[in-house]
C-alpha cells in the first residue's frame, strides 16, 4: 500500500499551484462572485455603518482621526514591503522563503510601531491638538498585529482561496464597525473611530491563521529570497511615492484649513471609494494572481487582462457619473445635514473616479509580470504632478484641492496607459477599445440622469430622487451598452466562456 499522503495533505499544499492552470478561468469567475457578494455586504454594512456614525459624531472626530492616518499610515505602508505580492507573483516558492519573509514582516511591523509612538507628540504640535497623541500611541500599540498575516494572507491569495479570504474580512469588518456603532452610542466620541479598525485586525489576525493552517519555521538565511527582497523594494518604493501624493492633501489642508474642512473633504473622499473599491478591489484580487499564472502565455494573458478591464470599466463608469450627478441627495441621504460642505468635494472628485480604476488595472501589469522598476518609475512621475495639483488647489480651501486633483487625474490617464501596456502582451488600442462602450455610455445615462433629477420637485426626499435617479441612468447606460460594439451581451458570452475553460 502507498504511504504518499493525499494531495491535500502534503507538507507543500500551501506553496503549490500548478493544481490551478488547468481550471484557472473557472476559479477566476468563482473567486471573483464570491469575492464580489463578500465586498458587497461589508460595503452595505460600512456604509450603515457610516450613516449611523456621521449622525452620532462629528466632523472634527473624523477629522482628527484623519490627521493621524495621514501620518501613521504613510509609515505604516512599509509593514508588507511588497512582501505580500512577491510571494504571490513568484512561480515556485518554499516553506523556508515564506517563513524568513514572515519574519521579515513581523520585524518591520513591530519598528514601524516603535516609529509611530515616537511621532505622537510631533503630530501633536504639528496640527496644535493635544489630543492626537493618546490616537497616535493607541494606533501605534496595534501595528504589530498586521505584520501577523501578511504572508498567510498573501499563500491564501496564491491557491486562490478568495472564498476564505471573503470570510475573514466580512467577519472582521463586521466586528469592528459593531463595536465602533455601539462606542458612539455609549458617547465614545473619536475613540469609536480609533478602536474600529483595530478590532477587526485582532479578529482578522486570528480568523487568518485558522483558516490558512500553515505555520512559520524559523527564519534561514540564503534560502532565496534576494530577488524576492529586491522586487518587493521596488513596489514599496511605488507606494512610498504613491501614498504621499495620496494622503499630502489631507496633511495640508488640515494644517491650512482645520479640522472640520479636513473631515469634510476626507468624509467626501472616503464615501466616493467606498463603492469603487467593492468594484475593483475583488476583481484586482482576483486578476493578479490569475495573471502571474500566465505570464508564459501571451494570448491569453492579453484575452485574460482585456476582460478583466471590461468589467472594470463596465461597473465602475456608469458608478462613478451617476455619484457626480446625484453628489446632492447622495450626501444628504448618508450623511446628513451638517455635511453640506462636503457636496462639492465630493461631486469634484467624483470626475476623477471614472478613470482612474482603470489607471489602476495597469499596476496589474507591473505586478504579474514583474515590471516593479517600471512601476516604480510611472509611480515618481505621478506623484510629482498630483503633489504640484495639490498645491494649486490649496489657496481654494479643500473644493479646490478636490477639483485640481480631479483634473490632473484625467490628465495622467491616457501616459497611464501607454506606459503600462509598453512592451506587454497587452496593445494600447485594445485596451481603448475595451473601454469605449462603457464610457460612452456612462457619459449619455449621467446626461439624462442629470436632466431627470432637474425636474424633480426641491421637497422630494433624496431617497425618492436617488431611486429616480438610479432607474433613469441604468436604463440609459444598458442602452447604450447593448446597442453599442463589445457590448453587454459580448462581454457576458466572453467571460461565460472563461468560466467553461
Amino acid at each position: 500500500m502507498s504511504t504518499t499522503p493525499p494531495p491535500d495533505k502534503t507538507p507543500d499544499r500551501h506553496f503549490r499551484t500548478d493544481h490551478l492552470k488547468a481550471d484557472l478561468g473557472r476559479r477566476s469567475v468563482r473567486g471573483g462572485v464570491v469575492t464580489m457578494v463578500s465586498q458587497g455586504a461589508t460595503f452595505a454594512l460600512g456604509m450603515a455603518a457610516t450613516m449611523v456614525l456621521a449622525r452620532l459624531l462629528t466632523p472634527q472626530d473624523f477629522g482628527m482621526v484623519a490627521m493621524v492616518a495621514a501620518v501613521t499610515g504613510f509609515i505604516a505602508m512599509f509593514k508588507d514591503m511588497g512582501l505580500s505580492m512577491a510571494t504571490i507573483q513568484k512561480d515556485t516558492v518554499t516553506h523556508h522563503q515564506i517563513s524568513t519573509l514572515l519574519w521579515v514582516n513581523v520585524a518591520i511591523s513591530i519598528v514601524i510601531g516603535i516609529v509611530i509612538a515616537a511621532c505622537a507628540v510631533p503630530i501633536s504640535w504639528f496640527y496644535d491638538e493635544p489630543r492626537l497623541i493618546n490616537i497616535t500611541l493607541v494606533s501605534a500599540a496595534a501595528m504589530p498585529l498586521s505584520g501577523l498575516i501578511i504572508q498567510h494572507q498573501a499563500l491564501l491569495k496564491r491557491q486562490m482561496r478568495f472564498g476564505a479570504l471573503a470570510g475573514i474580512e466580512t467577519t472582521a469588518v463586521t466586528i469592528g464597525v459593531t463595536t465602533a456603532v455601539v462606542m458612539a452610542y455609549g458617547d465614545a466620541g473619536y475613540w469609536a473611530l480609533v478602536l474600529m479598525p483595530i478590532v477587526a485586525a485582532v479578529v482578522r489576525v486570528t480568523a487568518t491563521w485558522v483558516v490558512c493552517g500553515w505555520r512559520p519555521g524559523r527564519p534561514v538565511r540564503h534560502s532565496g529570497v534576494r530577488a524576492m527582497l529586491r522586487f518587493g523594494g521596488h513596489l514599496t518604493g511605488f507606494d512610498f511615492v504613491n501614498y504621499f501624493a495620496r494622503n499630502l492633501d489631507n496633511v495640508l489642508i488640515g494644517r491650512a484649513w482645520g479640522s472640520d474642512a479636513l473631515g469634510q473633504y476626507n468624509k467626501a473622499y472616503t464615501l466616493l471609494l467606498m463603492p469603487i473599491r467593492q468594484i475593483n478591489g475583488p476583481i484586482a484580487a482576483v486578476a493578479i494572481p490569475a495573471l502571474s499564472r500566465l505570464q508564459d502565455d501571451p494570448d491569453r494573458f492579453r484575452s485574460y487582462y482585456l476582460k478583466g478591464v471590461s468589467v472594470v470599466a463596465f461597473l465602475t463608469m456608469p458608478l462613478a457619473t451617476f455619484l457626480f450627478v446625484a453628489a446632492d441627495d447622495v450626501i444628504a441621504l448618508l450623511l446628513g445635514p451638517q455635511w453640506t460642505e462636503a457636496v462639492v468635494i465630493f461631486r469634484y472628485l467624483a470626475i476623477s473616479a471614472v478613470v482612474q480604476p482603470i489607471c489602476n488595472a495597469a499596476g496589474w501589469l507591473y505586478v504579474s509580470l514583474g515590471r516593479g522598476v517600471r512601476m516604480l518609475k510611472w509611480g515618481g512621475f505621478s506623484s510629482a504632478v498630483l503633489v504640484a495639483s495639490f498645491g494649486i488647489g490649496l489657496p481654494f480651501g479643500a473644493s479646490g484641492v478636490a477639483l485640481s486633483y480631479a483634473l490632473a487625474v484625467l490628465a495622467l490617464t491616457v501616459p497611464c496607459l501607454m506606459y503600462g501596456t509598453h512592451q506587454t502582451p497587452v496593445g494600447l488600442r485594445g485596451l481603448f477599445t475595451t473601454v469605449a462602450a462603457p464610457m460612452v455610455g456612462s457619459l449619455l445615462a449621467a446626461g439624462g440622469a442629470w436632466s431627470a433629477l432637474g425636474w424633480l420637485p426641491d421637497d422630494w426626499g433624496a431617497a425618492a430622487r436617488l431611486t429616480i435617479g438610479v432607474v433613469v441612468h441604468a436604463a440609459i447606460y444598458l442602452a447604450m451598452i447593448i446597442v453599442m460594439a463589445r457590448g453587454l451581451i459580448s462581454m457576458c458570452a466572453q467571460w461565460f466562456r472563461i468560466g467553461r475553460r
